[in-house]
């Protein structure tokens, strides 16, 4: 009974959303173009990193290797990218990856998905408009600080609380709270403005640092640094300078900055929360998550390469690194240009940043694994009111009393999970049989879809060519250890997405506990330590038997706008990168993750099991099958009423 019990709770847990990919049936308002979803992914892409993160992760952690820092986290980015197309074309609806997690891998990935994507924008949210009140606030001369400071200072900070409530950016934040909560077109429109402004000053940036650059800044010693800092302190030159050159701080620096850069191009995963508002999603939301990514990656190493070709890393300001650099090369005038772009770029980023929340806030909530009162739908404007009240609330009061240097990290740690788990998605469902249906997660064998067609529906009890060629189709496969590397068939079958579900799930483990011995031991690896090279070696082997099983399997021949190019190669980088990046965050990121899970495990457990939608579909209780002939018919309760089989 006990064990009954367990496997039912199992199954409640991994239980899959039934899918209707009908383009037609959307309670949204289709009117968003390509232009629209590329202004918005670079808009919420492009924003705080280029005009803040570059200047601190160059001084403090890579110096001018700050390119090869952005290519690493572009490189994952577009991985993950690509996964995110895939989805877009194959499931054009609203949730982004909670929705490919939910068809996928079951309801309570989904949960942990939807729940950190949530984690992700709320942080996102508050943090960039605390830096857009501080870019403003200098603009003014830090007058707007300086009040706050002597009228509302809290008396302890203890590194959680601001120095100060930034009543700034809890005005900002509500302001476009009203008008997301106003129109999606309008917000678009918004955004292309913006982010237009935001193109043109950067290119005028990258173009001002190549004419006023010096080679020589990614060439520098160590008597350089003595000779323009008077600074003989071996610690502090360690510190600061590191060994000079082009990576002054090594591989690690790259690899660390790498890590932080990523949050740089948090953002482009808005796009595929717009599914049910453009007006082509299936053409649309490829293109535009690709060509906003290349866009953003552009952007990023020419204005980093800029930045650190005008003035050497280590005098960079890690709070306005842009203004102070044209001012060290005496082009003073051109910091109020670098200002206007950074208020357009900070603006987009907030608004492209508040644009997907309510939306998985609305998809979660409408198929109850969060309060249903949130998927409130307003009749006229066409936008889920009330989730984006919510959140913009609970994000305004975040950037309203937090100090949020700490949280970023953690907003990475949900974003990465999330990429990783439609990496994971796209590589299971590639392998399956069938297709996402408006039936369900997978429809018939294509090899039975092909015999219907040929037959054209015929009735299978008529004793024709049809029935007798279905009689050829075995019922049931018997799985043996041959199939894992010879599969019986060319097409998917139930036994070999089994396989590829199985090998997928094994190779995440594997990933995960290799780049815990590389981001925990990667010294004594580096040194030749025989235990750790020999789990190296272990776990590489036994990832590399998983790949080769996983590569055996037959993909699916389904037709698709857009398809990951190199499976199961490219998934899988993407799955290792994104482990690999979480892994060089610290101990308390980790530990405030924990806090945010179990908050998140209590309301599911608490509220969304009970109150699944698909819990209520599978509900035994719902159908009551009929006989008629020999095939069954299932009718609801209501319908069955009066019927006798």
């Amino acid at each position: 009974m006990a064990e009954n019990k367990l496997a039912s709770f199992g199954k409640m847990l991994l239980r899959r959303r039934v899918l209707d990919t009908s383009q037609d049936e959307t309670r949204f308002a289709r009117c968003l173009t390509t232009l629209d979803l590329i202004a918005l992914g670079v808009g919420a892409t492009l924003g705080a990193g280029v005009y803040v993160l570059a200047g601190e992760v160059a001084r403090e952690k890579a110096g001018p290797a700050i390119v090869l820092s952005f290519l690493i986290a572009a490189f994952s980015s577009v991985l993950a990218g690509l996964c995110y197309a895939e989805f877009g074309a194959r499931v054009p609806k609203t949730g982004s990856a909670y929705l490919y997690s939910y068809v996928t891998v079951g309801e309570i990935w989904a949960f942990i998905t939807g729940w950190n994507l949530i984690l992700s924008y709320v942080i996102g949210t508050a943090s960039v408009a605390r830096a857009w009140s501080s870019t403003f606030d200098n603009l003014v001369n830090k007058t707007i600080s300086d009040f706050f400071t002597d009228s509302m200072s809290f008396p302890y900070t203890g590194k959680v609380l601001a120095e100060y409530p930034d009543v700034f950016a809890l005005i900002l934040v509500m302001l476009l709270t009203g008008l997301l909560a106003f129109g999606v077109s309008e917000s678009a429109l918004v955004s292309k403005i913006f982010t237009g402004i935001n193109l043109v000053v950067l290119t005028f940036v990258i173009i001002s640092g190549f004419v006023k650059g010096d080679m020589a800044n990614w060439n520098l010693t160590v008597e350089d640094y003595i000779n323009s800092t008077n600074n003989y302190n071996a610690e502090k030159i360690e510190k600061e300078f590191g060994l000079g050159g082009f990576a002054p701080f090594g591989v690690s620096g790259i690899l660390t900055g790498a890590a932080t850069c990523f949050y740089a191009f948090v953002g482009f995963d808005c796009i595929a929360t717009t599914s049910e508002e453009a007006k082509n999603p299936m053409r649309s939301i490829p293109i535009s998550i690709v060509a906003s990514l290349l866009i953003c990656f552009f952007a990023y190493f020419g204005v980093s390469a800029a930045l650190t070709l005008m003035m050497p890393y280590y005098k960079l300001d890690v709070q306005s690194p842009l203004p102070e650099a044209f001012k060290y090369v005496h082009w003073d005038p051109a910091r109020y240009i670098v200002a206007v772009g950074s208020l357009c770029a900070l603006s987009t980023s907030l608004l492209g940043t508040m644009f997907p929340m309510p939306r998985v806030i609305y998809a979660m909530a409408e198929d109850g694994l969060l309060f249903r009162s949130l998927s409130r739908m307003h009749k006229k404007t066409k936008t889920p009111v009330l989730a984006t009240i919510v959140s913009g609330i609970v994000a305004a009061l975040m950037a309203f009393l937090f100090d949020l240097a700490a949280l970023v990290d953690l907003m990475s740690i949900g974003t990465l999970l999330a990429y990783t788990l439609v990496a994971v998605c796209v590589l299971i469902l590639r392998y399956q049989p069938g297709s996402i249906g408006s039936s369900g997660a997978n429809e018939k064998p294509m090899e039975l879809q092909r015999l219907e067609a040929k037959a054209g529906m015929a009735d299978v009890d008529s004793g024709d060519e049809y029935s007798q060629e279905l009689e050829t189709i075995p019922l049931k496969e018997r799985f043996s250890v041959r199939m894992l590397v010879q599969p019986i068939s060319d097409v998917p079958t139930k036994i070999s997405g089994i396989i590829v579900y199985s090998a997928t799930g094994t190779i995440s483990v594997l990933f995960t506990l290799l780049c815990v011995v590389l981001a925990v031991y990667g010294e004594q690896v580096g040194m030749g330590s025989p235990l750790c090279i020999t789990l190296v070696v272990l776990l590489s082997v036994l990832s590399s038997v998983c790949i080769i099983i996983i590569w055996r399997q037959p993909q699916s021949k389904e037709v698709l706008t857009f398809k990951v190019p190199l499976l199961p190669i490219l998934p899988l980088v993407s799955i290792f990168v994104n482990i690999y990046l979480m892994m060089q965050l610290d101990g308390p990121t980790w530990v405030r993750f924990a806090v945010w899970m179990a908050i998140g495990f209590i309301i599911y457990f608490a509220y969304g099991i009970k109150h699944s939608s698909e819990g209520k579909n599978n509900s035994p209780e719902k159908f009551e099958p009929i006989l008629q002939g020999k095939k069954p018919i299932y009718l609801t309760e209501d319908e069955s009423e009066g019927t006798t089989p």
